[in-house]
């Protein structure tokens, strides 16, 4: 009992000190903090931003929009909106501009029908935003570390590729976390971003930037990556669409931080969005050759699937208690597959998931099949530079002088502390290898696992440093390797999303974006932020 009682206390302690610096940011934003007049974005008034990527490729296609008049049409909002959210951190308004005329001109030659168009260009003409740490040419590529705030890409990472050669116009690169590793987006070289249904929340992290641009309607469409949460918790937050597809199908190169070890084989790219309609041919686009192993093409019958719940990890002492307005809205889902899809739905209790905190660590701190060993953080930190001392910076942030913020100081110092013992890491990787037998067992290649996407809607700022474990209601399915789609439920009495997570079986992504579909048009998917 002895040693368990410590870990308690340690992280007891660690969670008391997370509260300490929390309420010290809350006091600081209340005095000194920026002020807003409204608590919400603006609503929407030009309808080209109320149409899903799909649509808008379309009506370009078509000739009956130009290109041009959409993108300046994001712009004008991206103007308007972006300087409370904070969530796009460079723009490329002229080179996009540049890249809009150019398809117009193209279009206006009428060299080729609209089908052929399609199959060339699917995304033709389609506002694209991308998490700052992916490559885009000619653009930032630092992660939110000081060290690398002069880093300027030299090319495009592969699916920001993907996504041109489909036609789509990258607007600018949103914000991120400090090295991808916190579920808050906030950094020293950009600073915070907001939340477009309250600008006093977070937006999550660390694809924390896409979701709030997306949500605040700057953008359509947006590159996101995932390996314990990153896609989800953001789109969860701020009221979208994200999608965690199976591992190895979507490429990683061109992104930095660069995972080795076994997050190599578990780290995700995908899509992120407002609408549904657009997640499977967004990962059509980004997972080039690899799209070969899953199948898209596949009819999805809904009421021949089997639905699987589970309303909370079953009482982890690390994490928060789900909200009961979440697990309201859960169980509205459940009724509604039931009563008026007439689909088969189970309640289930999985008791390992209890230790999905414990779970994820022993994935992350695993060694890759060819025995590389995986990135120390703090080795991240330095970039190549002089070490960093994670007791010294914090020591310097005290006194407002570290180039670090507080989440990636203290992940630093309890790098080394959660790193489990031979004895240890043997249970909990026999532990995880259960778990995975047991939900394929239940999923097959028919069905569908919901989930709560997170303890509770979207914190307020700085909140999350006493919540520093919730995180891993999303990443208990990175260190399983399922593919998993974000799902918006609408909004709660105070006009923050709701939402659940959809999971299958592996290279089962088809089912999950059938069913977010259809959860859509159920229950209204994304509500513009300000609209009364």
């Amino acid at each position: 009992m002895a040693p368990l009682f410590t870990a308690r206390l340690q992280l007891l302690l660690l969670q008391a000190m997370g509260f300490l610096i929390g309420l010290i940011g809350q006091v600081a934003r209340a005095f000194g903090g920026p002020k807003f007049g409204s608590m919400t974005t603006p609503p929407v008034t030009e309808p080209l931003l109320l149409l899903s990527g799909v649509q808008l490729a379309k009506l370009i296609r078509q000739r009956k929009v130009r290109c041009i008049d959409v993108i300046q049409a994001y712009i004008n909002r991206i103007v308007d909106v972006n300087p409370l959210i904070n969530g796009i951190v460079k723009y490329r308004f002229e080179a996009a501009k540049k890249e809009a005329r150019d398809i117009d001109k193209k279009l206006a030659e009428k060299l080729e029908d609209d089908a052929t168009l399609e199959k060339k260009w699917p995304f033709l003409g389609v506002p694209l935003t991308v998490k700052e740490a992916f490559q885009l040419q000619g653009m930032p590529n630092s992660s939110g570390l000081v060290n690398r705030r002069n880093a300027i890409s030299k090319t495009d990472a592969t699916v920001v590729a993907y996504l041109r050669e489909a036609g789509a116009i990258p607007l600018g690169i949103t914000n991120c976390s400090e090295l991808c590793m916190w579920y808050e987006s906030s950094n020293k070289v950009y600073g915070r971003s907001n939340n477009p249904y309250d600008l006093r929340h977070i937006v999550g992290g660390s694809s924390g930037g896409e979701g709030c641009t997306l949500a605040a309607a700057c953008s359509v469409i947006g590159v996101g990556s995932d390996i314990g949460g990153s896609i989800r918790m953001p789109a969860f937050f701020n009221g979208i669409f994200g999608h965690k597809p199976s591992p190895g199908v979507v490429s990683n190169n061109g992104q930095f931080p660069v995972a080795k070890g076994a997050q190599e084989l578990f780290q995700c790219t995908g899509p992120m969005c407002r609408y549904a309609e657009d997640l499977a041919p967004m990962l059509r686009v980004m997972a080039g050759p690899g799209i070969k192993k899953l199948k898209l093409d596949e009819k999805v019958h809904l009421k021949g699937l089997k639905f699987y719940w589970m309303e909370h990890d079953g009482g982890s002492f690390l994490m928060s208690k789900v909200d009961r307005e979440l697990i309201q809205a859960q169980k509205k889902v459940v009724d509604h597959l039931e009563n008026t899809l007439g689909a088969s739905v189970q309640h289930v209790k999985l008791k390992q998931m209890k230790y999905s905190f414990q779970l994820w660590v022993t994935m992350m701190s695993a060694k890759g099949p060819d025995g590389t060993e995986p990135m120390k953080f703090v080795d991240l930190l330095s970039d190549h530079g002089k070490p960093v001392s994670p007791l010294w910076e914090l020591m310097k942030w005290c006194l407002g002088l570290s180039a670090h913020t507080i989440p990636a100081i203290g992940l630093a110092l309890l790098e080394a502390k959660i790193k489990y013992s031979p004895e240890k890491y043997k249970k909990f990787t026999a532990m995880k290898e259960s778990l995975n037998k047991e939900l394929m067992e239940m999923l097959g290649d028919d069905g569908i696992f919901l989930y709560p996407s997170h303890p509770t809607v979207a914190p307020k700022h700085h909140v999350p440093l006493t919540r520093p474990f919730n995180f891993a209601y999303t990443g208990i399915f990175s260190a399983l390797g399922l593919p998993v789609t974000q799902c918006p439920l609408g909004l709660n009495a105070k006009g923050l999303p709701l939402g659940i997570q959809v999971v299958a079986g592996p290279f089962n992504d088809h089912l999950t974006l059938a069913v977010a579909q259809y959860l859509e048009k159920s229950f209204g998917g994304w509500v513009c932020p300000g609209k009364l």
